[in-house]
C-alpha cells in the first residue's frame, strides 16, 4: 500500500473518530449509550480498502438515511474523493447530502458549498454558479462563494457580473478586490473599442480609473485611444502617469511615448525623459530604450558607453547582448577602456550564475549537493553546462533603426 492510499484510508477514520467522540460526549451528557460505531462503517471501510469505491459510497449513503448524524463522515469522504480527482464520486455523496430533508441549516449550506466546489472541479460552471448564488443570498460562506463566482464569471468573460460580485465581496470585508475590478472595467473597455463603441469605452475607462487610480492598464488604454484620435499631448500625459502608478511598467509605455514625442517633433524631450526615468527608477528596459535613443541621435559608441556604465552597476545578459549589438554598429571604438570594463561585467555575471541545477525540482546553487536540499532527491543535482535559459527578447530594440 503506497502513502497516498494510506492517507486516503486514514482520513475517513479520522473523520469518523471525531464524529464518534462527539457522540460519546453527547451520550454521557444525556445518559444514553451512543458510543458504538455503526457496523456499516466497517463494511464501507472494507470496500475502500479493496478499491471498491462505488460500493463504499452506497454503504455511506445508506448510513446517512438511517442516521443523519453521519453528515460529518459524508462530508469528509466526499472531500477526499474530490481531492483525489474522483469528482463524480464526490458529487454523488454531496448531492445526496443536499437532498436530505433532515439536515440542519448549517449542515445544508456546508453540503451546498462542498457540492459547488465539486462542480467547479468538474467544470460544471452553471451548476456551481447556481449553488454559490444561493449561498450568497443566504449570506452563508459569503466571501468564499463570491470569490468562486468571480472565478466563474472571469472564465465566462462575463465582466459585468464579475464587477457586481467584486463590489459585494468588498462590502463583505475584502480589501484586495479593487485592482481586480479595475481590470474587469478595462476588459469592458477593450470590448467596446473592438465594437467601435467609443462612448461606452470612455465610460468604462473612467470607471476603471475611479475604482483603482493606480491601474496602469487604464492609463495605457487611455493613451492608446488618444493616439488613435491624434491627440498626442493628451496621450503623453496618460503614458507619463505610469511612472506614478507603477514604475516597473515603464517599458510598456516607452514605445508609445517615443511615438508621441516623434509626432510632436520633440525627440530631445524624449531623450531627457528617459534619462530622468533611469536616474529615478533604473530598470534595464528603460536603460535599453535610452541607449537606443542615444544611438539614434549621437551614434553607437556613445550609446555603448552609456549602457556599459549602467551594466557595471547592474550586470545582465540582456544588457550585455545589447551592448554587443551597439558595438557592432561602430566602425572604430576609440575608448578602449570600455572593453576592460566589459570584462568586469562578464565576471560579475559568471559569479552570480548558478553552477548546479536539480533536474527534478529546478533548485539552483553554487555547491554540489548529492541530495537536493529542496526536493530531497538523490543524484538529481548536476553541473550546469552553459546558459540555463535563453534571455527574453528585447522589445525596446525596435526603436533603433536597422
Amino acid at each position: 500500500m503506497n502513502a497516498e492510499t494510506a492517507l486516503f484510508l486514514l482520513l475517513p477514520v479520522a473523520a469518523v473518530s471525531g464524529w464518534l467522540l462527539a457522540r460519546r460526549q453527547e451520550g454521557r451528557r444525556g445518559g444514553n449509550e451512543t458510543s458504538r460505531l455503526p457496523p456499516d462503517y466497517f463494511r464501507g471501510l472494507s470496500y475502500l480498502l479493496d478499491d471498491q469505491h462505488d460500493k463504499a459510497i452506497d454503504i455511506f449513503i445508506r448510513m446517512l438515511e438511517e442516521d443523519s448524524e453521519t453528515v460529518e463522515l459524508h462530508l469528509a469522504v466526499g472531500n477526499l474523493f474530490r481531492n483525489r480527482g474522483e469528482v463524480d464520486r464526490a458529487i454523488r455523496i454531496h448531492q445526496n447530502l443536499v437532498n436530505r430533508t433532515t439536515l440542519s441549516d448549517e449542515q445544508r449550506v456546508q453540503a451546498m458549498f462542498e457540492l459547488g466546489e465539486d462542480y467547479m472541479r468538474a467544470g460544471l460552471l452553471d451548476g456551481a454558479e447556481n449553488l454559490f448564488q444561493e449561498l450568497v443570498e443566504k449570506e452563508a460562506y459569503l466571501s468564499e462563494s463570491l470569490r468562486h463566482l468571480i472565478d466563474i464569471f472571469q472564465q465566462e468573460k462575463d465582466w459585468r457580473k464579475a464587477i457586481d460580485a467584486g463590489f459585494k465581496l468588498e462590502q463583505a470585508g475584502a480589501t484586495d478586490v479593487r485592482p481586480m475590478i479595475a481590470q474587469h472595467y478595462c476588459e469592458l473597455t477593450e470590448e467596446a473599442r473592438r465594437k467601435g463603441e467609443l462612448k461606452l469605452a470612455r465610460e468604462m475607462l473612467k470607471r476603471a480609473r475611479a475604482t483603482w487610480p493606480r491601474c496602469v492598464r487604464a492609463s495605457l488604454i487611455e493613451g492608446g485611444m488618444a493616439m488613435e484620435a491624434g491627440r498626442y499631448e493628451e496621450a503623453l500625459l496618460a503614458f507619463q502617469r505610469v511612472e506614478q502608478q507603477d514604475a516597473d511598467y515603464l517599458p510598456e509605455a516607452i514605445p508609445m511615448l517615443h511615438a508621441c514625442y516623434q509626432q510632436l517633433g520633440m525627440p530631445q524631450q524624449m531623450l531627457d525623459y528617459l534619462q530622468t526615468m533611469v536616474e529615478r527608477h533604473g530598470g534595464l528596459g528603460t536603460m535599453l530604450a535610452l541607449a537606443a535613443m542615444i544611438c539614434e541621435r549621437q551614434g553607437g559608441e556613445q550609446a555603448a558607453a552609456a549602457l556599459l556604465g549602467y551594466l557595471c552597476e547592474h550586470p545582465s545578459l540582456r544588457g550585455l547582448d545589447q551592448f554587443v549589438e551597439l558595438v557592432s554598429r561602430c566602425d572604430n571604438i576609440e575608448d578602449q577602456s570600455m572593453f576592460a570594463n566589459l570584462g568586469g561585467v562578464i565576471k560579475r555575471l559568471v559569479e552570480d550564475d548558478p553552477d548546479y541545477l536539480c533536474h527534478n525540482c529546478g533548485f539552483q546553487g553554487k555547491v554540489l549537493h548529492w541530495q537536493c536540499p529542496s526536493c530531497k532527491h538523490w543524484g538529481s543535482v548536476k553541473p550546469l553546462h552553459g546558459i540555463q535559459k535563453k534571455p527574453p527578447s528585447n522589445r525596446v530594440l525596435s526603436l533603433v533603426a536597422p
